[in-house]
């Protein structure tokens, strides 16, 4: 980790964990604690909600168009440089809807992590709650992950196990897995910050 400890946050919408993880950084004092603190969240859709609860509370914002750009590799190099101005520890996605590049993986390596809406290795990828059901499991779960270049497969970092109860819907189990995605991943962050 960097003496700064710089977090630089990627969204895409409503930011719900992005908000867990500040709130978590103020009200266990990471500055203090640690010299950590989120400098920034960039986000690749104008409209994400996240950006206005980021913005209320001072931090640097930043949008990138993927669509302003030729190339999955033009959008991944651009979002790198506006990412690396802020010199970061540690760069989490937190709801942010773009495959990377191997690229960009490669370059914050040990640095880029994740939540997934499973108990990873099961359901990797997308539609998990659906699949959960579907398959007849009885619980579900989040991971918090190290980002490498195969799809959902990093380090776990963290997990949390939610039951899945008779007449769940995809919508219901997922707003109960939300809940515990909110108290892990901050939870992984601190630690990681912490080292």
């Amino acid at each position: 980790m960097s003496s700064a400890n710089n977090i630089v946050i990627l969204i895409s919408g409503s930011g719900s964990n992005m908000a867990a993880i500040v709130e978590a950084a103020q009200s266990r004092h990471w500055s203090t604690r640690y010299g950590a603190r989120v400098a920034a969240v960039i986000s690749n859709r104008a409209d994400a909600a996240g950006l206005v609860f980021a913005r209320e509370r001072r931090i640097d914002t930043a949008v990138l168009d993927h669509k302003a750009h030729a190339s999955r590799e033009a959008f991944d190099a651009a979002l790198m440089a506006e990412i690396d101005r802020h010199r970061p520890a540690l760069v989490v996605l937190a709801g942010f809807m773009r495959i990377l590049t191997p690229g960009f993986v490669q370059h914050y390596e040990g640095r880029l992590i994740n939540i997934h809406p499973s108990l990873l290795p099961a359901f990797p990828g997308l539609n998990t709650h659906q699949r959960a059901i579907d398959a007849g499991c009885r619980f579900a779960g989040c991971t918090v992950h190290r980002v490498t270049a195969e799809l959902d497969h990093g380090e776990y970092l963290d997990q949390a196990v939610v039951p899945i109860l008779p007449g769940d819907t995809a919508q219901v189990l997922a707003a109960r897995v939300l809940s515990q995605e909110h108290l892990i991943y901050p939870r992984a962050v601190e630690r990681l910050i912490a080292r």
